[in-house]
């Protein structure tokens, strides 16, 4: 065998070698990607009935859609959103107002549902007022100035009775209950969901007429009327907020509504399911304010749900890169 044949040979088996070597670390590495990385298939978000719920569930529709999820949404009411994660008709939560009484149920006894940390808004709800008419009756900051003065707010619903305008039957809320512990000369007057009651209210602003109603924020019509928050009671230990899930005596209610650190609540199947928008769920949170600027271009602009998301997220890359891990 000649020098020049050997050393030949020893190149080819060098290169033969060489490539082996390549083909097993491509085969390495696409099985370590196969393992790491999983198709996200479908998620199924619950959107409720607030514009601050359809901002966050349309702008974690658009994040998901980047790394390939197909996004349902389910419209379902907020007890009962709890026992249709429980049977897997929906996987996310991303705005829930502390239903301890469902958390007590399908958390830390079923296990059916798990608390997936803050989404970043602090909620709060409330009596409210015009600003115009605080003005006038400056005395209204308080529940206590409100005594002897309820039929300035009289309605043809509440006949010698001032009218308080109940918020979304659905909604927490415990403010019949608040009327009758305050002693208030009230009528509580529901119009029905939050649309209705948003219409009357509104309306009666527009014609610069006495009222006073439920409301919240974070919530996009904050940014276009001026209104003020009535002063109601302090809260003391045991006070509760939602009379539907607390029962018993009104002296339970007579405080004001807490500032609540608003949670993310998902399905245990669908935490332990290894999806790959879990982890993205997870880290999603924002401030008051996106969400109110997204409820704004949604419900306030008339902007198509899917186009106000992207238009967001597509201001708010780093924001978005955080969520996505990067």
């Amino acid at each position: 065998m000649s020098d020049r044949f050997r050393v030949r040979r020893g190149r080819a088996i060098v290169a033969a070698a060489l490539a082996l070597v390549v083909v097993a670390g491509l085969a390495a590495a696409g099985t370590a990607t196969a393992r790491t990385t999983k198709s996200c298939g479908t998620v199924t978000l619950n959107e409720q009935a607030w514009a601050g719920s359809t901002a966050n569930t349309y702008v974690a529709k658009a994040v998901l859609q980047k790394i390939g999820c197909k996004v349902n949404i389910t419209k379902i009411t907020e007890i009962p959103v709890y026992q249709a994660m429980a049977d897997g008709k929906t996987d996310a939560v991303l705005e829930d107002w502390q239903h301890v009484a469902q958390y007590k149920q399908y958390i830390t006894k079923q296990h059916t549902v798990v608390m997936g940390g803050p989404n970043g808004v602090t909620g709060h709800i409330g009596w409210y007022i015009p600003t115009y008419l605080m003005q006038q009756y400056p005395q209204f900051k308080t529940w206590q100035g409100l005594k002897g003065k309820e039929t300035v707010f009289k309605s043809p619903e509440s006949g010698s009775q001032g009218m308080f305008l109940g918020g979304d039957p659905s909604y927490v809320q415990k403010d019949k209950q608040l009327i009758q512990a305050l002693g208030l000369n009230f009528k509580f007057v529901s119009v029905g969901a939050e649309p209705a009651q948003v219409a009357r209210w509104t309306q009666l602003y527009k014609q610069k007429k006495p009222v006073i109603f439920y409301w919240y924020t974070p919530q996009y019509l904050n940014l276009q009327y001026k209104l003020s928050e009535v002063q109601l009671p302090k809260r003391f230990k045991g006070c509760l907020d939602d009379f539907a899930t607390g029962g018993g005596s009104v002296a339970k209610y007579k405080c004001a509504y807490d500032h609540i650190v608003l949670n993310k609540v998902f399905s245990s199947k669908f935490a332990k399911g290894g999806s790959p928008a879990f982890p993205i769920l997870k880290r999603f949170s924002w401030t008051n304010k996106d969400q109110e600027l997204v409820a704004k271009y949604i419900a306030g602009d008339h902007l198509n749900s899917d186009k106000a998301a992207q238009k967001w997220v597509a201001a708010n890359q780093a924001k978005v890169n955080k969520w996505l891990g990067k």
